[in-house]
């Protein structure tokens, strides 16, 4: 037998035949395993207390309790333990009897020492992968849950009641807002407290994907199918299987796409591109846009019925310019990120740079604020981010309405003069004009929140 030094696995060889029993504690603990022996049910039963075992070598025909009862009871006591049943060949579909009860699998005498060693490096190295199949479950259930969303603003409070609302469903979901404003993000929390969590979200940007090749992307193709398919390649749809697929973008597919997808997403069922299986995939859809559908329905450049198999359930993201009281957060937030990534000291904002950050009408939403904190960080000496170290079209820029309500403009301002101040009510109220009783009336009736 190989020797692998394995001297944290245990083993528990149990079987009436003495010879047995010594030549397999000689062949393993010469591999530097822990190894006790058994010559009964009753006996194995008492070394159980002395465990857990890795692994069980496990005789069938023993007199008494016999291997198959033996092995319901082992299981009872710790349903980790791995059992590889020790046969006759007469005996055989006794063995396949105890596959089916949980056994890893089973060996036939007279022992092949070299057989056995390296069936149980395979089971050993089964039972670690799914150690850490438990262990990475354990972890992912503590990802992108809705409490991480940076901002406490009604807006986003209202898109997490939402995601968190139809996250453990199957139901369709439509992602919609501008450019920047999160919409992956939303679709990867959907999916990381949904029961399909355990399975792949499979993410397609359909509108960087040229048309030509969005097909094959999609379905996948076979070998030769076009020219330079040198191999068969399995598509989003396939490999979303069991998970969820994300198409962003999906206003801009064309019409011809759009009828593949409609069938695609109604069926369940398609097929590679040059193939002839169908092939079949459990899937949940999300999608998202930043396109206005219903007009593009109204034009006749996206399909009706796709829209309405696609837009189940919506989700709207605001844009940043709509909830500037999570700005300060946001800011915090990439400011921490950034400072880990460039190992710098700070850990802040100048309240006047605050302000600009909070006043700048943020076209690119906050893929834009997140470039600005970056590029700033780079610039910026400890403790503090300053004005100087922001881009000029930050400093330069005015308020901008851009559609505001007169609430959502004197909102952004209540909170860019409360962070100035370092939420001193005083001063606050001084520089605003007003007396601290309407102030604070204003920042319970905004639900403004000290970062």
């Amino acid at each position: 037998m190989a020797s692998n030094n394995q001297h944290r696995t245990s083993l528990l060889v149990v079987d009436d035949e003495f010879v047995v029993r010594d030549s397999l504690s000689k062949w393993f603990r010469q591999d530097g395993y822990r190894v006790e022996t058994a010559e009964d049910a009753a006996s194995a039963l008492r070394l159980m207390d002395k465990g857990p075992w890795d692994i069980v070598l496990l005789d069938i025909k023993m007199p008494g309790m016999g291997g198959l009862e033996l092995q319901k009871r082992i299981k009872e006591i710790d349903p980790s333990a791995t059992i590889i049943m020790i046969t006759a060949f007469a005996s055989v579909e006794s063995a396949v009897q105890a596959l089916k009860e949980g056994a890893f699998d089973y060996v036939t005498k007279p022992v092949d020492p070299d057989h056995l060693s390296h069936l149980v490096q395979n089971a050993l190295r089964q039972k670690s992968l799914s150690k850490e199949n438990i262990k990475l479950r354990e972890q992912m259930s503590h990802l992108l849950t809705p409490d991480e969303i940076v901002g406490d603003s009604p807006e986003m409070k209202r898109v997490i009641e939402l995601a968190s609302s139809v996250a453990q469903t199957d139901t369709t979901v439509m992602i919609r807002g501008e450019s920047g404003t999160g919409k992956e993000l939303i679709a990867r929390i959907i999916h990381a407290n949904s029961p399909r969590k355990f399975f792949p979200i499979i993410a397609v940007n359909c509108g960087a994907v040229p048309e030509g090749l969005l097909e094959s992307e999609l379905f996948g193709h076979e070998k030769g199918a076009f020219t330079g398919a040198q191999y068969r390649r399995k598509g989003k749809f396939e490999l979303a299987d069991g998970g969820t697929i994300f198409l962003d973008e999906v206003g801009t597919i064309s019409a011809r796409m759009q009828v593949q997808l409609l069938r695609v997403i109604e069926s369940k069922h398609f097929t590679r591109v040059g193939g002839s299986e169908s092939i079949k995939s459990d899937f949940r859809v999300i999608c998202a846009t930043n396109r206005d559908l219903e007009q593009a329905v109204k034009e006749g450049s996206f399909r009706e019925d796709l829209y309405y198999r696609l837009n189940v359930f919506t989700v709207s993201l605001p844009p940043l310019r709509e909830r500037r009281s999570d700005i300060p957060a946001l800011t915090q937030h990439f400011i921490r990120k950034y400072a880990q990534a460039m190992n710098k000291t700070v850990s802040g904002i100048d309240p006047s740079a605050l302000d600009l950050l909070v006043r700048y009408p943020w076209p690119g939403n906050v893929r834009e604020l997140e470039n600005v904190i970056e590029r700033a960080m780079v610039l910026a000496t400890p403790p503090a981010i300053k004005p100087c170290d922001l881009p000029f079209q930050v400093v330069q820029a005015q308020p901008a309405a851009n559609g505001d309500s007169l609430e959502a403009v004197e909102r952004a301002h209540i909170i860019a003069i409360l962070n100035r101040t370092n939420w001193n009510i005083t001063r606050s109220a001084g520089i605003l004009g007003i007396d601290r009783v309407t102030l604070y009336n204003k920042i319970a009736k905004y639900g403004l929140k000290r970062p």
